[in-house]
């Protein structure tokens, strides 16, 4: 689900400015797009309601990480209705005007898979900022 949509509270729209800002801190270049999905029916369908999705986009095509843009998604579960969802991973993927280019989930085995994934040492910056994303959202989510 959009960022922009599931900031419906000062805590989770401070930890969301919060991952945004490590993401940024890391790759400056990144300009941040709390709103990465739209809003037809359709592509509505589609979108996971315990996620907290985020577009970054380059200025133009990144060599590097040989994409465009980036689709982070953060990931959560709830075990109980009540209580507040657990982060369980991050899903980051890389797209240029072919669309999807590689894909990297933190739920499993943190491995790049597709065309042409990113770079190291860039490849490995990307996963240090997962994991403090991750760190920063199980603090008290």
């Amino acid at each position: 689900m959009n960022a922009a949509e599931q900031a419906r509270s000062i805590e989770f729209a401070s930890k969301i400015a919060a991952a945004v800002s490590l993401f940024k801190t890391r790759f400056p270049d990144l300009r941040a797009d709390l709103k990465p999905w739209a809003g037809d029916p359709e592509t509505q369908d589609l979108i996971d309601p315990e996620s907290i999705d985020i577009g970054f986009h380059f200025p133009g095509v990144s060599r590097s990480f040989h994409c465009r843009s980036l689709l982070v998604q953060i990931r959560f579960h709830r075990e109980i209705e009540t209580e507040p969802p657990r982060v369980i991973g991050l899903e980051v993927a890389g797209f240029d005007h072919h669309g999807q280019q590689w894909q990297l989930s933190t739920i499993g085995t943190w491995h790049y898979e597709g065309e042409a994934v990113p770079e190291t040492p860039l490849s490995q910056a990307l996963k240090d900022c997962c994991r403090q994303v991750l760190e920063l959202f199980n603090r008290s989510c």
